[in-house]
């Protein structure tokens, strides 16, 4: 058996997120599509006679930012998979965080998810891909998909996955925000905006749903069609309560972008481009601008063990 196992799981954007109606037990039905992208948490685990976390951030990241102890999403992955397994003793965790935190780009999902994966590989408890699901789902709408990667439609919380063929390499500039977006706040938001405009929009549906064209722009591998299509009902709600990101959304446009949209419940915006040579020049025109800029592409794979 091994001592020591790192994994790596990816960062995911939202090519599209539809937002149902509010339920009465608070619960908002998704319809989206995932796409995991080159930008990843680092989750190395290592037998230990008492637990423990250590954190390394990527300098755009604020450690006092990240829960620790009990708050963190990779201590309760443990809870979790010690409770099916039966599993008993403690792990030394150690995080390196590229990921934002509370930026829409699910990195503590990336981290329960690596979490489990490491957990399974270092006791050798031989976990399903099923069983391994049905863990992450306790942790987060998330989760799984950060397990599964590459490019998904997810439904209901968004934990239930079916893959999306994706053809090619798709070409994102990230902006990130100094400040995070809480997500609960964000649907909280959404609910106010819906009620503050209902008689200028739509009634929201019960259960949203995927434009077709999203996918098969994505089965063509086609970014200028993708762009047409991007689409995200929180991102009203994020630009009322952070305004800022409707200047970084016109910055990018202006300097190239096919499109801007923000991730998930923000506060990151991600930029489609063109081509590898475009996200270069997109980065460059917006880090003048006092912008922190990150470049990626996906799809990518899901978490997997990268040591041990």
């Amino acid at each position: 058996m091994v001592s020591t196992v790192s994994v790596r799981a990816a960062a995911k954007i939202n090519l599209h997120l539809g937002v149902g109606a509010v339920r009465d037990d608070g619960f908002h039905p998704l319809d989206t599509v995932y796409q995991a992208i080159s930008l990843y948490d680092d989750v190395t685990l290592t037998g230990a006679v008492v637990p423990s976390l250590e954190l390394e951030c990527a300098d755009y990241i604020d450690a006092g930012d990240v829960p620790i102890g009990g708050g963190n999403i990779a201590f309760r992955a443990l809870e979790v998979i010690r409770a099916r397994t039966g599993r008993h003793g403690h792990e030394a965790v150690e995080i390196l965080k590229s990921i934002p935190v509370a930026g829409g780009m699910a990195g503590g999902s990336a981290d329960a998810a690596a979490t489990l994966l490491a957990c399974d590989h270092l006791w050798g408890t031989g976990l399903g891909r099923e069983e391994l699901h049905s863990l992450a789902a306790e942790l987060g709408a998330d989760v799984p998909f950060a397990l599964m990667g590459g490019t998904a439609v997810g439904t209901g919380r968004g934990d239930a996955l079916s893959p999306a063929l994706a053809q090619g390499t798709f070409h994102w500039v990230l902006a990130l925000s100094e400040a995070g977006l809480s997500t609960p706040e964000v649907y909280a938001e959404l609910d106010r905006h819906r009620e503050r405009h209902v008689n200028d929009i739509a009634p929201a549906p019960e259960q949203p749903t995927v434009d077709i064209e999203v996918l098969q722009a994505l089965r063509a591998g086609d970014p200028h069609q993708l762009a047409e299509y991007l689409h995200n009902d929180l991102q009203a709600p994020a630009l009322h309560l952070e305004p800022g990101l409707a200047r970084t959304l016109e910055a990018g446009e202006k300097a190239g972008a096919l499109a801007g949209i923000v991730s998930g419940s923000g506060p990151t915006v991600a930029f489609l481009v063109a081509d590898a040579d475009a996200a270069l020049e997109l980065q460059v025109e917006l880090s003048a601008g006092r912008h922190t800029v990150i470049r990626a592409t996906g799809p990518v794979h899901g978490a997997r063990v990268v040591a041990g």
